[in-house]
């Protein structure tokens, strides 16, 4: 295990559709370093990302890598803040554009590695590998909204029974006992630690072991107490001037923080469920039925159970789907590889990694 290597998503297929941060990760690196990767599948992104990655951590810096929920194994992106350094695909389905080109951004095709003859001679096994690889990503995008929309009445139900006062009354207690006045400028930093992808639910756990001495587990089965109570944490870390790093639930990706890391203080607040069960060492363990009336609860307690079972039974058919998508990618980039020019993706890695 990599120590200063930090595992995160930076955007995910949600039941909105596909939902990232990457508009506000290049925002809080406008004064710094930005490089947006352009090219096709196969065309080396994540590989060029990989080694500039590991060039940072031969340098013992700490680098974040920021993962592809459709192809964990794959990056979408690496950070480096020690050196002012970002570097993301900045191709669909999370395509950005320069705001300031080369002012701040730098544009770092590899289209130009491609020898456009041969692709053109493939053209319509190309065409029809890209139609299915989108046809499989929005089923997978219907099963995912489907088990969000589950979830949700479940989070619904539960908050029908949670006394909210007293859930942010106790988040305000483990502020007053855990979260000091900060010195700098307050950051809030938009992560994802877990999302469904090819290989199923994929929870970054260790990211947080990395991250964090103190570590506070919030046991939420029904996600209404904990949303609550990180919502509150947030603010009231941010009110002090601590950077945080709010990590969303990615079937809820806009409104429900499910982890909270204050990494300057070595301090985190995750959430323990069916969905991600929290196995790293703990310091405390807060069970948010506390703040439920048990009695409401369990009236409820069979539809809630469905919900669960039949959530759970909804993102494991997502999983195949984007299983689907993923060999339908892999398709893809074997013509974009056969293309390929290595000495010239060689040269343009070259004179990209010479300015890091």
């Amino acid at each position: 295990m990599k120590q200063n290597e930090l595992d995160f998503f930076l955007g995910a297929i949600s039941p909105t559709g596909f939902c990232g941060y990457y508009h506000p990760l290049l925002q809080s690196m406008h004064e710094r370093g930005i490089s947006l990767l352009k090219g096709g599948p196969g065309c080396g992104k994540s590989t060029l990302l990989r080694r500039a990655k590991d060039v940072f951590l031969s340098q013992g810096e700490v680098v974040e890598a920021l993962h592809c929920a459709g192809d964990p194994a794959s990056l979408d992106g690496i950070v480096c803040r020690a050196k002012e350094f970002c570097a993301i695909d900045a191709t669909p389905p999370h395509a950005q554009e320069p705001r300031y080109p080369i002012a701040v951004e730098n544009i770092v095709s590899l289209y130009r590695a491609l020898d456009a003859a041969v692709l053109r001679e493939n053209r319509a096994e190309i065409v029809t590998l890209f139609e299915q690889n989108r046809a499989w990503n929005e089923r997978a995008a219907r099963y995912i909204t489907a088990a969000g929309s589950l979830l949700q009445d479940t989070s619904r139900v539960a908050l029908c029974f949670t006394d909210t006062e007293k859930a942010r009354c106790f988040a305000q207690s483990l502020s007053r006992n855990y979260i000091p006045m900060g010195r700098g400028s307050a950051r809030e930093d938009l992560r994802l630690l877990s999302a469904v992808t090819s290989d199923g639910l994929v929870f970054y756990e260790q990211t947080l072991a990395k991250l964090a001495d103190t570590v506070i587990v919030l046991d939420d089965e029904f996600g209404a107490a904990g949303k609550v109570i990180l919502e509150q944490l947030c603010a009231e870390a941010l009110a002090k001037g601590q950077s945080v790093i709010s990590c969303y639930c990615s079937l809820n990706p806009y409104d429900k923080i499910e982890h909270l890391i204050l990494p300057d203080l070595r301090l985190c607040f995750v959430t323990h469920n069916a969905y991600h069960p929290i196995t790293i060492a703990r310091t405390r363990t807060i069970h948010c039925t506390r703040f439920c009336n048990q009695t409401g609860i369990k009236l409820r307690r069979k539809r809630l159970r469905f919900n669960q079972k039949a959530a759970l039974e909804l993102l494991g058919h997502a999983t195949v789907m984007l299983r689907e998508a993923k060999q339908s990618h892999d398709a893809l980039e074997l013509f974009y590889t056969n293309a390929l020019q290595l000495t010239a993706v060689e040269q343009i890695y070259q004179d990209w990694i010479s300015n890091l």
